[in-house]
């Protein structure tokens, strides 16, 4: 009688029986997370569950009933999925007997997508309001299968559940790196496992067009295929001179669209607009403002098939570049055309055009444009761009299609039916909101699963740190929107944008686990989220995976290492912190070799308390624990007069790059050799300054101060223009400065940036290192204050 209870109050009113039975629901999750872990490791965690004593077998002799023959497709994916992923060949029934069958059923409830199972000692029953619902209970039924014997056991239980947010998405940009087919239907199976339901396809870049547009065939033949491609992290040390591309047929994409749709996924194209627009107009050069000037390829790190070319090519490298499409009559036919074929292949409402960091120079240089912008009694490029957003919703509403585009296309006024995704934070978020426009979160502080998961990292990334604990701690509904503005959150989405994933394992690697940590938060209830519960779930889910051959990320079992200043500010002290209260960690002065196995040679001792260092030296540190591979790490402690000492800055850090220790990050005696990959970097944002003052202790002779900078400038990170040093005896009068030179501005990477001085003996100095300033016209982050990252300083 009581699942009976259950389903009558999902059926009225489903989360007013949540709020009512709020406590009930915490006593029985306490209770089930205590005694049942190991059987219930479910993600996303379904909204009410409770699992009974007793369970069935599901095996070959099981059988499908439909008892609504509208949910034959979902059928038939059981079926598939029995037989590919559990080996278990079953028949769809004509007729329900006594026992041994799932049974698939209409549920007559309120909420979209809702479902519940229902299981005893002879049937599971599947009951869903949509074919969605039916779907993602198969999804939760297949996480729930326990191997025994030649089949599997199945519990007891009850679960209802329905999704919190109506978008669930994910994206993933195939203009950087191209992927096959087959990967991208894993892809669609991973987000169908963890019941997304939105693939954001980002198809057009600057670095190839990957959509076949048979009006237009050189968007394929001369757009998706670049001379080659930098090596290593934006600007590159090199490139490798390898011509590289690929797209999809109009027939592959029928058949993912196809494939998707059998997994409730709609695909959302993105066809970049008016920005990142290279390789369209490298096929069709009178796409741009100026069709007869070359491209500029902006570094020295250029394929030698394109050093000669003096026309339109694809980028070989990242960044974004000023030769955008031209809001001409030529244009906008071209794009009407490109849509109509576009429309032709992805059924769903939305279509997302881009809108995102588009240079304005050269509109600014383009007589047609700056006639445009008098003629239409436009304020600004700015208002150009929203324009040229307009122009084409307007088409696409002709077709009954609404766009979507990311929060740039605020900029000069929103078009009027527009979805915006928030990328930038979530400010542009909440102004659409606010504007009652629909919005999915996204931003970079917590979706973008191309950032590092770990501060040390083991391959190339883009950088920033974003841990899966990060991620999940994610809420998309902003506290400062009203109850109604917070209606127009449909919901969010991972991005995946592949500047440093070539290959499929790469993707993999970066998307897994903190594409599971998202799916909770998009599908779960708010009230029942917590890390320490989500974590041993997480952890079976990892493992389970890995036993499917798909690489995962370990670098959630990454520990922790500071450095701290010693007793007195005489050296500094080493600390380790596990991750978990049973790992052991070990620390040496010495290694051996050692094999990815699930142990490791080395030796040391057992770590217990901080260590002591106050001179150079080289220390190892390994976590031992049964993980493909120990995780380990040398850490390498240079000394100077500045080491260990006193310091305090003026201006703290951002908190997006606050350093190992904040400004004692400076003086701990290790050194970045990683980039901006590295947890040892300040990093000090739009145009600060960064001004230190050190205490050295005593009074000391120096002669040189030397700061560890870094040059980056596709990440908006330049070089300091100089740094200056007073000296002072009392830390409060300070005497004249003494400045440094700069530094090559061309030269990429790590630098020192260095000052000789007329030796002096003094205790205290004031280091002030000059922010770079605004960003030039033409860069990645023009207008917008540059980054000055700050690693080690040194005093002789």
């Amino acid at each position: 009688m009581r699942n009976r209870k259950v389903y009558l109050s999902l059926n009225n009113n489903f989360y007013l029986y949540l709020y009512m039975k709020k406590v009930t629901i915490f006593l029985l999750l306490f209770a089930f997370y205590t005694t049942n872990a190991q059987q219930f490791s479910v993600i996303p965690k379904p909204a009410e569950w409770r699992i009974d004593s007793g369970s069935l077998e599901v095996n070959a002799k099981t059988g499908i009933f439909l008892q609504d023959k509208s949910f034959a497709k979902e059928a038939a994916y059981l079926q598939m999925m029995l037989k590919d992923q559990f080996g278990l060949s079953v028949k769809i029934l004509p007729k329900l007997g006594t026992k041994n069958a799932i049974v698939l059923g209409k549920l007559e409830g309120k909420r979209a997508d809702q479902y519940y199972i229902k299981t005893n000692q002879n049937n599971i029953y599947i009951h869903g309001t949509t074919n969605a619902g039916v779907f993602y209970g198969i999804q939760t039924i297949f996480q729930i299968f326990e191997k025994n014997g030649n089949g599997y056991k199945f519990p007891n239980l009850f679960i209802a559940d329905a999704p919190r947010f109506a978008y669930r998405g994910m994206h993933l940009d195939v203009g950087r790196h191209f992927q096959p087919v087959s990967f991208i239907k894993k892809y669609l199976d991973y987000m169908a496992m963890y019941k997304y339901n939105t693939f954001h396809w980002h198809l057009t870049e600057d670095q190839g067009w990957r959509i076949e547009i048979k009006k237009y065939p050189k968007l394929t033949s001369v757009g998706a295929w670049r001379n080659g491609t930098i090596v290593g992290r934006y600007p590159g040390t090199d490139n490798d001179n390898k011509k590289y591309g690929g797209f999809y047929t109009q027939e592959q994409i029928k058949e993912i669209v196809q494939y998707a749709a059998e997994r409730n996924i709609t695909v959302i194209p993105e066809i970049e607009l008016p920005g990142h627009s290279s390789a369209a107009i490298a096929a069709y050069p009178e796409l741009s403002c100026f069709p007869k000037e070359p491209t500029k390829i902006p570094n020295q790190f250029i394929a030698d098939a394109s050093k000669n070319n003096s026309g339109k090519l694809v980028q070989e490298t990242w960044g974004v570049f000023e030769d955008v499409f031209c809001p001409s009559e030529y244009t906008f036919k071209f794009l009407e055309d490109v849509f109509d074929e576009v429309l032709q292949l992805f059924p769903g409402k939305l279509i997302h055009i881009g809108g995102d960091e588009c240079p304005k120079e050269a509109w600014k240089k383009s007589a047609l444009c700056q006639q445009m912008i008098k003629e239409k009694g436009l304020k600004d490029e700015h208002g150009l761009q929203s324009y040229f957003i307009q122009r084409i919703e307007k088409y696409l509403n002709s077709k009954g299609r609404n766009i979507i585009g990311w929060d740039e296309i605020l900029e000069g006024g929103l078009a009027p039916n527009a979805a915006v995704m928030s990328w930038r934070g979530e400010e542009g978020g909440i102004e659409a909101a606010k504007q009652h426009h629909t919005v999915v979160m996204t931003p970079g502080s917590h979706c973008y699963l191309d950032h590092s998961q770990s501060k040390n990292e083991d391959s190339v990334t883009i950088g920033s740190f974003l841990p899966v604990e990060k991620v999940y701690d994610y809420e998309p509904i902003p506290k400062s929107l009203t109850e109604e503005e917070a209606k127009y959150i449909i919901g969010a989405q991972g991005n995946v944008w592949t500047e440093y994933m070539k290959y499929p394992s790469k993707i993999e690697y970066m998307i897994f686990p903190r594409m599971l940590a998202l799916s909770e938060v998009l599908w779960s209830p708010k009230e029942g989220k917590s890390w320490a519960e989500f974590e041993p779930r997480l952890l079976e889910h990892m493992k389970q995976l890995k036993q499917k051959r798909i690489k995962v990320s370990d670098a959630m079992f990454d520990y922790k290492v500071e450095v701290l200043p010693a007793l007195e500010n005489e050296g500094i002290l080493l600390k380790v912190i596990p991750k978990f209260s049973t790992d052991t960690i070990i620390v040496a002065r010495n290694k051996s070799d050692y094999s990815k196995q699930e142990s490791i040679s080395i030796d040391g001792e057992n770590y217990k308390e901080p260590i002591l260092i106050n001179k150079s030296d080289t220390l190892f540190t390994c976590l031992v624990k049964n993980l493909e591979s120990p995780v380990y790490r040398n850490h390498i402690f240079n000394f100077n007069k500045a080491t260990g000492k006193k310091i305090i800055l003026s201006k703290v850090a951002s908190k997006a790059y606050p350093g190992n220790g904040g400004a004692f990050g400076l003086v701990n005696g290790m050194q970045s050799e990683k980039g901006i990959q590295s947890s040892e970097w300040l990093g000090f944002a739009e145009g600060k300054d960064a001004e230190i003052v050190l205490d050295l202790g005593s009074v000391q002779e120096i002669s040189k101060v030397k700061v560890h900078t870094l040059n980056q400038q596709g990440s908006w990170i330049y070089l300091p223009e100089y740094i200056e040093v007073f000296a002072s005896n009392d830390g409060i009068n300070f005497g004249p400065g003494a400045k440094s030179a700069g530094l090559d501005a061309d030269k990429m990477g790590m630098q020192y940036m260095y000052l000789n001085l007329t030796p002096i003996k003094t205790q205290y100095l004031k280091i002030v290192v000059k922010n770079f300033g605004v960003i030039p016209s033409g860069k990645p982050g023009a207008s917008h204050g540059a980054w000055l990252f700050l690693d080690e300083l040194i005093v002789e």
